[in-house]
């Protein structure tokens, strides 16, 4: 039988951040694996009109919890959610939810964290560092705890280019810059964010690398380990293919593609696109929880969880998979046929953004006006060039990673372990899976039903109609303006036409005969 699912029977674990795409993918993988467990316990951010029980009710509504639904109807009895603000001290936890947490808690997921790329700085510090600073805090006092599990990011120290699986030395003491942001005002923290964060290009990845450092500073007296994952994407296996529930990451831009709207990209077409599955993230967390449980390294150990190195894929072929994907299963009411062109030059992916994105724009904003509608698309590329340029730095650049924690690991799991906990990720077949998560997002974001493919479809060569019908005009009207001027031009037009006429008139004729 599966050690990782029995290890978790009777376990009560306490996970942050299970209202979000990883954490909810854990808290379904470890229902649906280990139905044995005791409870879990689900910090709950209050919300005005709705109850924590109302939210987690909600939440687990979605098509994620079908399988664990269908097997165990009675699952949601083992979710025990607390109300928390990760913004507040001591994480806002009532006195008697702290002691029901001392006294019960085995494992620890520390999933919660903002991803935005330009949150403020401040704001990132206290829901990145301070908070996990004082989850530590509070796990530290837990009578029965076995194992913390940090999820952090393989690009905390994307300023380096080969990155092992240690925890590197963070690029200021965290309680000296938490103690100075504290008395200074807004403006001053953005006027000196950039020089802070130095060569890391956003907050996020800068606040993960002190996060890092709090988890080695703060864990001295019990066993942790922490789970670096990084492109996180659409599931691979589980709990079915292709599941996706937001526009994070990869997933709008594909979004975008599939939709027409996105036409270029600055990108290296030669750099490697580290996605990694979020199932596959999911099973190596859990597997680490384990591990780190029953074994008891000495040390905290660091996983990279990344394909890069191991099974790499890179930009120029996704653009490829997710064109013909759009292609062969486009989305409803496209803006136009998908077709996108990645480049690493900036001049000419300008030229694309000015020809393909903004001229389009201005000229379906004025037709909108014309017909008394809202114009829109102007906004919608302003946010997708805003979303292209945070994530510049990573399509166009490559990482080496160090794997060896993760090998070691996937060497310890027994046969039904690695079945059912698979991250191997030499496994992963990637045209199949980049079809299943351009589908994914049609089907789970978008919420569009396979049964409107034909009407898309017949939408898509309509767009076509249309594009061949202006590059058409285009063409007649710059013939005779710029070059039908002389005798000649005028008889290589005559020509052409008379080509045209005869040929259409020859298969009137025989279209004719044959009925």
């Amino acid at each position: 039988m599966s050690s990782i699912a029995a290890y978790y029977t009777g376990k009560t674990i306490l996970i942050t951040g299970a209202t979000g795409f990883m954490g909810k993918v854990l808290l379904e993988k470890l229902l649906r694996s280990s139905p044995g467990l005791k409870a879990i316990y689900i910090l709950v951010r209050p919300k005005a009109g709705q109850s924590m029980q109302e939210r987690v009710a909600d939440m687990v509504k979605c098509k994620l919890f079908d399988r664990v639904r269908e097997d165990y109807p009675d699952f949601q009895e083992k979710l025990v959610p607390i109300s928390a603000e990760l913004t507040q001290p001591n994480l806002a936890i009532s006195a008697e939810d702290t002691q029901k947490l001392l006294a019960d808690v085995n494992i620890v997921f520390h999933c919660a964290a903002t991803i935005r790329f330009d949150e403020p700085l401040k704001h990132a510090l206290q829901l990145n560092v301070i908070a996990t600073q004082q989850l530590l805090v509070l796990a530290r006092q837990m009578q029965n705890l076995e194992a913390f599990i940090h999820i952090s990011t393989a690009y905390a120290n994307c300023n380096r280019r080969h990155i092992d699986e240690v925890i590197y030395p963070p690029p200021v003491e965290p309680r000296k810059l938490i103690d100075s942001v504290e008395w200074m005002d807004d403006s001053v923290i953005r006027e000196i964010t950039p020089k802070l964060i130095g060569d890391w290009p956003n907050i996020y990845t800068y606040t993960k690398a002190l996060a890092e450092s709090v988890v080695d500073q703060e864990s001295r007296n019990f066993k942790v380990a922490i789970i670096r994952p990084s492109i996180v994407g659409a599931s691979w296996k589980e709990p079915f293919p292709g599941w996706i529930d937001n526009f994070n990451g990869p997933s709008g831009l594909f979004i975008a593609a599939g939709k027409g709207i996105l036409r270029t990209m600055k990108a290296n077409n030669d750099a490697v696109a580290d996605l990694i599955p979020v199932d596959v993230a999911v099973n190596l967390t859990l597997a680490a929880g384990w591990y780190t449980a029953v074994h008891r390294p000495k040390t905290t150990l660091v996983y990279n969880c990344t394909t890069g190195g191991i099974n790499p894929f890179y930009w120029g072929e996704i653009e490829y998979h997710v064109i013909s994907t759009f292609k062969r299963n486009p989305l409803e009411q496209a803006f136009r046929r998908p077709n996108a062109n990645i480049t690493s030059n900036s001049l000419i992916n300008q030229y694309w953004i000015t020809v393909s994105h903004i001229a389009p724009a201005l000229l379906y904003d004025f037709y909108l006006k014309l017909t008394g509608r809202k114009p829109r698309m102007m906004k919608i590329f302003n946010r997708l060039h805003k979303s292209m340029m945070l994530i510049e730095y990573f399509t166009s650049k490559s990482w080496e990673w160090n794997s060896d924690n993760t090998s070691m690991l996937m060497s310890q799991l027994n046969l039904e372990d690695r079945k059912a906990f698979n991250f191997d990720v030499r496994q992963l077949h990637w045209p199949e899976y980049i079809e299943n998560y351009c589908i994914g997002t049609k089907k789970y974001v978008l919420n569009e039903d396979m049964s409107g493919l034909p009407a898309a479809r017949q939408h898509l060569k309509k767009l076509r109609n249309i594009r061949y019908a202006f590059n058409t005009t285009l063409l007649v009207i710059i013939w005779r303006i710029f070059i039908a001027r002389s005798q000649m031009a005028r008889n290589i037009w005559y020509f052409v036409v008379s080509l045209c006429y005869k040929f259409l008139s020859y298969f009137r004729a025989s279209s004719t005969l044959r009925h």
